[in-house]
């Protein structure tokens, strides 16, 4: 007879210190996924220490990508990585902010439900962040529920955050937490060597919130010796195998080899008194990475964007190009090129037009457009991208001279692009656009059908206007026919060039569903279209 063991609900938490842009949701990612290998149902939360409610209207300059998960949340970047790496769909609330916390505690209060009590953050606000970060872990019946705290130790607007996580050991007991902190050893060039006492400070100041860290991940972009492991573990008041190294890698794919090279996984079980025995089996992960580093073919992509000067703002189509890389044993060189500017890129394989808001360099993306439409050149619009190939169609195909999108004209007397109906009254922008997975219908003997061998495919969305349908046979007429629409209206979904060797726009977002082992077929078939 087989029996099950039972594991009660275990936590982890990350968190950083030194400075920021460590790579905590590359560690907590990596750290997660060698524990689902362990054989362990694992999930992620990132607690965004801002005030804005979600990520949906910042700009992409101070924070990067807005990251869209399946059931519509507006997230933070980093749920991007935890998705990939775990090969899972997760929740908009898998990513918890000060905003949302504020918000419902505010709300609570005057519902009347803290029955007279003055309402601070202590235990009110913590209380709250507990709560939803139990919620987690329970809804999804997890054994482990790994949680990174966003900022650095010592940040005031982290505080909250750094309370909750060290009241939750009280209550959950010694073998249901473990705390890893991660700092940055840093390198001096001039003297030729690395300086630990930055990390030894910012782990004094975490033991000075009372949370003693359990582990040390240290960030390096040189080789660590011995005796600087040693120091950092005296100073941190663990053993010295409690403390790991993450240093630069060729690919940030290839941590978790690193880490479970150096039992990671086995420290933290050992501490959890969860006993799995099973050994860790990468042999898939260790070809994808041999592939992303030892590939037999190159090809050039231009990204022709206008969020140039922060890389993030478009991290989930650099990864969709990684993964789709490593399936088909190619380098995508991808180049980001900013519309605004002069730009050539008759040298590139292949362009894709990627999503953003606003008319700032909408031109110089529809120049590139019209450029790979008349060569036969490989290109794949995006959400916005899709839109401005629908202009250029109409202005330099359809003759409709001042072809516009209602977005950036609202008086065109070709409103080729329009919105939503149901966005014409709303009067908030955040939470608001239309967003999530929605399932698409294909049309047989398409490019689109040949791409996802499916009638009815699900992808994720985020826009307010789309394509208008007063204009469709015009379009269809001349060659840009609608090869997906909307399951359950008249939604252009995708639209194509037969003739086209690759000229295809989307509405919706396949970098978010593309995954390492698991790429989005959209983008293996703009490379595989590069290559020919």
């Amino acid at each position: 007879m087989c029996f099950k063991i039972l594991i009660v609900l275990k936590y982890i938490f990350i968190t950083g210190g030194v400075l920021s842009s460590l790579g905590k949701g590359i560690i907590s990612s990596s750290i997660g996924f060698l524990l689902k290998r362990k054989g362990l149902k694992v999930s992620i939360i990132k607690c965004d220490p801002y005030l804005n409610v979600d990520a949906g209207t910042m700009n992409p300059f101070q924070h990067g990508e807005v990251f869209v998960t399946e059931d519509g949340g507006e997230t933070d970047l980093d749920i991007g990585h935890y998705e990939r790496f775990l090969n899972e769909n997760l929740s908009k609330e898998n990513n918890i902010t000060s905003g949302q916390v504020y918000l419902s505690v505010i709300e609570k209060e005057r519902k009347g439900e803290y029955l007279g009590s003055t309402v601070q953050i202590i235990p009110h606000l913590t209380d709250e962040i507990k709560n939803r970060i139990r919620n987690v872990g329970i809804k999804n019946n997890v054994d482990i529920l790994i949680c990174e705290i966003g900022g650095t130790v010592g940040d005031i607007e982290s505080l909250p955050f750094l309370e909750a996580i060290r009241q939750m050991k009280l209550e959950e007991g010694e073998d249901s937490t473990f705390y890893i902190h991660v700092g940055m050893l840093i390198y001096l060039k001039n003297v030729n060597e690395i300086k630990t006492k930055p990390i030894q400070h910012s782990i004094q100041k975490l033991r000075e919130i009372g949370i003693q860290p359990d582990a040390i991940v240290l960030r390096s972009e040189k080789e660590v010796d011995y005796e600087a492991i040693k120091k950092v573990a005296m100073f941190s008041n663990i053993p010295i195998n409690r403390v790991f190294i993450s240093p630069d890698l060729e690919t940030v794919y290839e941590l978790p080899i690193v880490l479970n090279k150096q039992n990671i996984v086995d420290a933290i079980l050992e501490k959890l008194r969860i006993f799995k025995y099973e050994k860790i089996d990468l042999k898939d992960w260790e070809n994808f990475v041999f592939n992303i580093k030892n590939p037999k073919k190159e090809v050039k992509i231009a990204i022709v964007g206008k969020y140039v000067n922060v890389k993030d703002a478009y991290k989930s189509i650099f990864e969709a190009l990684i993964h789709s890389g490593a399936k088909l044993n190619v380098k995508v060189n991808s180049f980001l090129i900013n519309s605004e500017e002069n730009f050539e890129i008759n040298n590139f394989d292949g362009v894709i037009i990627p999503g953003g808001f606003g008319s700032r360099g909408i031109e110089g993306k529809i120049k590139a457009i019209e450029f790979c439409r008349i060569n036969n050149k490989p290109i794949l619009g995006i959400c916005l991208g899709m839109q401005l190939m629908v202009i250029e169609f109409a202005r330099n195909v359809l003759n409709f001279k001042d072809a516009n999108s209602t977005e950036f004209d609202k008086f065109t007397p070709y409103p080729v692009i329009t919105l939503l109906e149901n966005q014409k009254h709303v009067n908030y922008y955040g939470g608001t656009l239309r967003l999530g997975s929605n399932p698409i219908k294909i049309k047989r003997g398409t490019l689109a059908y040949e791409i996802y061998k499916s009638e009815i495919i699900y992808e994720r969305h985020r826009h307010r206007y789309e394509f208008n349908p007063e204009f469709r046979n015009e379009f269809e007429k001349n060659g840009f026919i609608v090869s997906g629409e909307y399951l359950d209206s008249d939604i252009v979904e995708i639209m194509e060039i037969k003739e086209h060797k690759f000229f295809i726009g989307v509405q919706f977002h396949p970098e978010f569903k593309s995954k390492a082992l698991n790429p989005s077929p959209i983008f293996v078939e703009l490379i595989k279209k590069c290559l020919e």
